[in-house]
């Protein structure tokens, strides 16, 4: 896991190298090029538009032109027929004449103009297609080129900071190699042994009691009763292989009721002495409690020496402060000092006769035979190894944790809550089990358990309401079951505080299993 967490590192430094010397310089150049880019589109525009009024105001010219022709061309024949005619007199053709003469000035004046407007548009024109424009698609061509080569260059960049980090990459997977070769299964079992052995003794033999002797009735009875071996029920129950479902509900005893996911189990709700723990459980427990509060009378105590230099301090010099403020504090300090060392030396006398009742035990057992009972805690079966070796793995390791997939259909659920196929949870659990099933599995009853018997029956729970779902749920856990928008389902336990609640099908197979309580609206039943 440490090598991994270094190679995540390495990640990281690629990524942080990448965001720094590739990522920044990238954005930067993508503003730089945008801008410019507009700059020289809107240079292109700006020629284009004047070209195009040039070419505007050489038609209006060109048309003033044509217009002032005409009126020419007729004042001119007006005065050619007005001067052949002797009817007229010579104020008429005088004013024809002026007409005539004023026309054309205006003919010629337009002329020049449509001549002037015509050479600055060829003259424009040609600037544009020879020198305007071909200037701004250089100017883009620069442009792109130079985003090419940059990028070019930002590739080789991103290469070397890969390659810079390969050595260190290399030097992690090497050591996950070699912590995968040190790894010894022999060990690991050793220490699965060492968490989970009780310390119990394995029981003495059954005596053999001769009915034909009186008194002995009740005796042979209750010893029968004793050795009773707990089969599975056949009526009214189901029987089906798989998830929790109102069909059939997996035991969770663990291997021959020695192994169980409660294993080491916390201290609560218990003896303060802990005596309804197995022996080894109970030293393991107490040894942990008495470090404890070493490490704490060790606090309380160096506490308490600051207190007093402090009030020493204080009163050789006042000055610095009053020795009647400390004093309070001092003697909280002295007081809860006293509690944690009697706690201590009750916690370590318990400890003391833990370990004297183990070594007892041990004695004992040296001096007896014990044999293997069969079904009994410490009995293996060589038939049921699948079975063992997947309680064993369950139960040796922590819980696993997967979280559910949901589909995201019509709108946005709320969090999944993590699935924990512990005891805490409840979840993968049978709620309904044989007698001593939901006992200590590190205490032995006394009862024979068949180590074949890897399921159990079960009849249905009644229903205590029923829920509507809010949101679709996709199961890829065990003890869990999918469910539709808007279906509506029996609610058969509430939710034990781990955000999980169990319910079954109202059509089908009654299928049963856990969904997010968040996902659904519950309605009780009126008791």
């Amino acid at each position: 896991m440490n090598e991994i967490n270094d190679l995540a590192g390495q990640h990281e430094v690629v990524a942080e190298d990448l965001q720094a010397n590739v990522i920044k310089e990238l954005t930067a150049l993508v503003k730089d090029l945008r801008e410019e880019r507009k700059k020289q589109l809107q240079e292109g525009l700006r020629l284009s538009q004047t070209l195009q009024a040039q070419i505007e105001t050489l038609q209006r010219a060109k048309k003033t032109y044509d217009k002032a022709f005409k009126e020419s061309e007729k004042a001119i024949e007006s005065f050619q027929k007005a001067d052949a005619d002797f009817n007229l007199s010579r104020a008429e053709v005088e004013k024809q004449r002026s007409n005539m003469s004023h026309k054309t000035q205006a003919c010629d004046a337009a002329k020049n103009e449509y001549a002037q407007q015509l050479q600055r548009t060829n003259d424009l024109q040609r600037q544009h297609f020879r020198s305007g424009l071909p200037e701004v698609f250089r100017q883009l061509q620069e442009l792109d080129e130079k985003r090419i080569k940059n990028i070019k260059n930002f590739i080789r960049a991103s290469v070397d900071i890969e390659r810079n980090v390969f050595p260190i990459i290399n030097k992690c997977l090497d050591g996950i190699l070699k912590a995968a070769d040190i790894i010894n299964e022999k060990e690991d079992t050793l220490l699965v042994i060492e968490k989970y052995k009780s310390g119990f003794q394995p029981p003495e033999d059954f005596p053999f009691e001769d009915l034909s002797k009186g008194g002995s009735d009740s005796g042979s009875a209750n010893n029968i009763n004793n050795i009773q071996v707990s089969g599975k029920l056949k009526d009214g129950g189901y029987t089906v292989k798989g998830t929790i479902t109102s069909k059939a509900m997996k035991k969770r005893t663990g291997l021959f009721h020695i192994f169980g996911s409660r294993g080491n189990a916390t201290i609560s709700d218990g003896k303060e002495d802990l005596s309804e723990l197995p022996p080894n459980q109970r030293r393991k427990k107490l040894l942990i409690k008495v470090e404890e509060l070493r490490n704490k009378v060790a606090q309380e105590a160096a506490a308490r020496d600051g207190l007093m230099k402090m009030k020493g301090v204080y009163e050789a010099n006042p000055a610095l402060g009053d020795p009647r403020t400390i004093e309070s504090q001092l003697n909280e300090c002295s007081h809860r000092l006293e509690k944690l060392q009697q706690e201590l030396i009750r916690y370590q006398g318990y400890l003391d006769d833990a370990i004297k009742g183990i070594q007892s035990g041990q004695t004992n057992s040296l001096t007896n035979s014990p044999k293997l009972l069969n079904g009994s805690r410490h009995h293996r079966n060589s038939g049921g190894s699948a079975a063992e070796e997947e309680s064993l793995s369950r139960s040796a390791s922590d819980s696993s944790v997967t979280n559910p997939t949901l589909n995201h259909n019509k709108q946005s659920a709320p969090g999944t809550p993590q699935l924990n196929h512990g005891p805490e949870s409840g979840l993968g659990t049978s709620h309904t089990s044989l007698p001593g099933a939901d006992s200590d599995p590190d205490q032995y009853d006394g009862h024979v358990v068949d180590p074949e018997s890897e399921y159990y029956e079960a009849d249905m729970l009644p229903s205590i309401g029923t829920c509507r779902a809010l949101y679709p749920f996709e199961a890829t856990s065990e003890g869990s079951i999918p469910m539709a928008q808007d279906e509506d389902l029996h609610l058969i336990e509430l939710d034990q505080g781990d955000g999980w609640t169990r319910v079954r099908r109202m059509l089908g197979d009654n299928e049963e299993g856990f969904v997010p309580t968040s996902y659904i609206e519950c309605t009780l039943f009126n008791t």
